[in-house]
């Protein structure tokens, strides 16, 4: 082979290897440039990339939450307990219905923390002025004002107020705390299991024993045949009187009684009572006198038995969280003096 037939083949094969590269730069600059138009699956429609966006369903809809939250405003009592049971410090929060501004035993918890109306009615300026991040609130007090809320912060709803169990999985899923939620369920969970153990240990037969939770008014008298405290106690194993079941069966939250004639439906083994509202203290004294003073009172089973226990409101209905449930429960321990 000659040297310029030699010199004439490298540069040839040169060339070709030059083409080849060539080729090879232009299909990778196509593919780089069409992943760059194709958007990720976690990207929203601007292509921006919403990282740790959770979707949470709730009563009155879906809302979108990003990452943790960390300035949560909590609009119904059992909310603002939970916050404290999951470890979060509310920057704002509703007044308490009784020992106002705030109960008794979350004062230590909330010292400081911005007060931003009723549960019936919040301050919606006042909640926007401490731009939060979550807002936790419920269908049944803030549905007409749930779409205001929604534009001051995403906003999640229970269906009511006294569910304290479902309360907590909600409160969990908005909060980012779902394993701490789950943990705190865990251990209400072993509580009921033990009372159960041990109630039914020390009671043997008579177990179990039919209850009333019954509430003093002004004008009239109540008896909360489920609701938070009628929950709590058919979750222990407690029993419902005939009457009371068959309320229970309709949905029936809050029987209100207007007539001392309607006393036998209170009827029960065992009576836990309650009474409400500081501002008519005087009535309502007034009106428990007078029914439990009447003959029809004095022929019901727990009054026959002097099974009739005056309980703090606050852990029984006021509160109607997590910690205010384990209060109540722990009163219920000592009222039937078993090892908590």
């Amino acid at each position: 082979m000659s040297a310029i037939t030699y010199l004439t083949g490298r540069k040839n094969i040169f060339s070709f290897l030059v083409i080849i590269l060539t080729f090879v730069l232009i299909l990778t600059g196509c593919s780089s440039q069409e992943a760059e138009k194709q958007p990720n699956e976690n990207e929203g429609k601007t292509g921006q990339k919403e990282e740790g966006v959770r979707e949470i369903t709730h009563a009155m809809g879906t809302t979108k939450i990003k990452g943790t939250p960390k300035r949560v405003v909590t609009l119904y009592q059992g909310a603002t307990d939970v916050a404290v049971a999951l470890g979060v410090t509310p920057v704002g929060v509703v007044d308490s219905w009784v020992e106002q501004p705030m109960y008794k035993y979350l004062r230590d918890d909330l010292e400081g923390v911005k007060h931003v109306g009723l549960e019936t009615q919040p301050n919606l300026e006042e909640i926007a002025k401490l731009k939060p991040d979550l807002i936790i609130a419920s269908k049944l007090r803030h549905e007409k004002v749930y779409d205001k809320l929604s534009q001051i912060a995403p906003t999640v709803t229970h269906e009511t107020v006294f569910k304290f169990k479902e309360t907590t999985e909600l409160m969990g899923k908005a909060l980012n705390k779902e394993e701490k939620a789950k943990e705190l369920l865990s251990d209400w969970d072993n509580r009921v299991a033990d009372f159960k153990e041990k109630i039914s240990e020390k009671l043997g037969d008579e177990w179990p024993v039919e209850v009333s939770v019954i509430n003093f008014r002004a004008d009239h008298a109540r008896i909360y045949i489920t609701g938070y405290a009628g929950d709590i106690l058919s979750e222990l194993g407690f029993a419902r009187p005939e009457f009371q079941q068959k309320e229970a069966d309709k949905g029936t939250v809050v029987l209100k009684l207007t007539s001392k004639e309607s006393i036998p439906k209170m009827n029960a083994d065992v009576f836990f009572m309650f009474n409400s509202d500081d501002t008519e203290a005087e009535a309502i004294e007034k009106t428990f006198k007078e029914w439990t003073n009447h003959p029809l009172w004095k022929e019901l089973d727990a009054a026959k038995k002097d099974q009739t226990y005056m309980v703090d409101d606050v852990a029984w209905n006021m509160g109607g969280g997590y910690i205010s449930a384990n209060n109540m429960l722990d009163q219920i321990y000592d009222h039937f003096e078993l090892e908590k």
